[in-house]
């Protein structure tokens, strides 16, 4: 059985995502801000290795866990509800079928008490 990694095309979709997936966040003035002093390159590279491991393939993340790398930002659920919809916005638009983002975006719901620090 393949991974859902493997489902949605490896690395270079995953890469696709994340790059779509940054310009959506980038050109969302709600959510923006939160990056505002963030290195992008090095976030690029920290969320092809986090998605990569939350979707089955290689498990290179070495970053710090999701309470720990949001603590104090104050999310609340409607930064939430808009990180995930541009999530989910860019995988269809990098060609994930519906069935398989729906599955990814489960896996990232999942950490929503991690992300919110409820």
């Amino acid at each position: 059985m393949s991974t859902l990694y493997e489902k949605i095309g490896g690395q270079p979709t995953l890469e696709k995502v994340v790059d779509d997936f940054h310009n959506r966040i980038m050109a969302d003035s709600s959510v923006s801000g939160f990056f505002s002093n963030t290195d992008m390159e090095k976030q690029r590279a920290h969320q092809i290795e986090f998605f990569s491991l939350i979707l089955g393939g290689p498990k290179d993340y070495k970053g710090r866990s999701m309470d720990k790398t949001h603590t104090g930002m104050g999310l609340q659920q409607p930064h939430f509800d808009a990180i995930t919809k541009h999530l989910a916005n860019a995988m269809t638009a990098s060609g994930v079928s519906a069935d398989d983002t729906k599955a990814a975006m489960e896996a990232v719901e999942k950490l929503k008490p991690a992300i919110l620090n409820k």
